[in-house]
This record gives structure tokens, sequence and C-alpha cells, in this order.
């Protein structure tokens, strides 16, 4: 069994810390026990980006907002789907998780973050959405583990009917808020409708090849 090697930690503003490990070509990205990203497992994550696309892709000039690059999953699966003219704004809270996109998982990203329709934001993807009134075709979200299965506290922040209403004021007539989850949860499907969304529940596979644990994509629709 080849180990899990530590390659890097890095502090996640606000409190707690990321780990990046390495098992020969197999990447995780851990907050204290809790793993939040694998690379043998990027189904889901493909899929957030492909659902949401599939929905908002053939607008033109359309801008998408991902919250959390991760390892750049949702990212390239956007790239590919989306036009020449679009505009992809990825807003990730630790900086070191874009460092490292560009060091040890450079093979992973596939030099996604060097499409000129790519615009990196180092922030907490809250300040992102609540500067943008009307700004967005789609808001996807792949932060911490869902809405119910969070390692940072300060996520829950998100996804409460305060976090929800900034998603809908910052999307335009009819955007898209994609939503990813490790699990189901039935109190965050009842805030996305008293919000006002037209949300439908999506069970998808952590993996590519139609294997693995079974994920929730949330597609929430502004109407």
């Amino acid at each position: 069994m080849i180990p899990w090697i530590l390659l890097d930690k890095a502090p996640v503003p606000g409190g707690g810390e990321l780990r990046l490990m390495r098992r020969g070509e197999e990447f995780s990205i851990l907050s204290g026990a809790t793993t939040l990203m694998n690379s043998r497992m990027s189904g889901s994550e493909k899929a957030l980006a492909e659902l949401a696309c599939e929905r908002i892709g053939s607008r033109a000039n359309c801008h998408v907002l991902i919250g959390g690059f991760g390892m750049g999953f949702t990212l390239r699966a956007a790239l590919a789907c989306l036009r020449a003219d679009a505009l992809v704004t990825v807003a990730e809270l630790v900086p070191a998780v874009v460092t490292w996109a560009r060091g040890p998982m450079a093979d992973l990203s596939a030099a996604c973050l060097a499409d000129p329709r790519v615009r990196i934001r180092e922030e907490d993807v809250r300040g992102t959405i609540a500067a943008g009134a009307a700004r967005y075709d789609a808001i996807l979200l792949d932060v911490d583990n869902g809405p119910d299965g969070l390692a940072q506290s300060a996520n829950d922040r998100l996804y409460t009917l305060n976090g929800l209403h900034a998603a809908k004021r910052a999307l335009r007539s009819g955007g898209v808020l994609a939503v990813w989850s490790a699990a189901p949860d039935r109190d965050f499907a009842r805030r996305l409708a008293q919000v006002g969304f037209a949300a439908e529940e999506i069970k998808v596979r952590a993996n590519s090849n139609g294997r693995g644990a079974r994920h929730i994509i949330w597609m929430a629709r502004k109407i």
C-alpha cells in the first residue's frame, strides 16, 4: 500500500486548516478528518457544471460564478460547455488552493486557470455574491460538503434564507443556482422553495464511470 504524503497545509481565513495529501498519482484535500475533495472522485463536481450549462450555456456573453475551486473539475467542465464569449469568475477563499492547482496539481487543472475566460478572485464567495446584483447567469456552489455537511461552520451562511436571497439577487432573470451536496437535505430544499426558486434535486454518482457514492445537486432557477 502506497502511503499518503503531506505536501502542504494552509490556514483557512476565520479558522481551521486545509491539508493537501498525495498517494502516488492521487490527491486529497482535507479539513481536519473530513475529505473535501479527492482526485479519483470527480463525477459529481463535473455534473454540477454540466447540468447548469445545459440550462444557460447557449446564452451570449454568459457569466458564471463558481464558489470554491477545489481541484478544478467544475471549472474545467464549465469551460468545456460554455461559449467563447463566456466569462467564468471563480471565488476561492484559501489562496493556497490556487497555488496548489498551479503547482503539484497542475496536471489536474490542465491549464484551465490560463483560459482567457477565467477570472480568479481570492475571497469568500459570499462577498462576491453580495456585490453582484443581477450579474450572473449561473452560480455554482461547491463549498464545503454541502448545506448539511459543513467542515467550516461559517459556510452555513451561504445556505440560510438570507444567503439564498442574496444568491437570487445576484442572478439574472432565468438564472440558475446550482448547489453540490454530499447528501440529501430536506430543510435546504424547503428553503429554496421559500425563497422562490423553482428547484429540482438531481442524484449523481461521485465517479465519472457512474459508480461510487450518490451525491445531490440542486438546480434552482430564478423565476
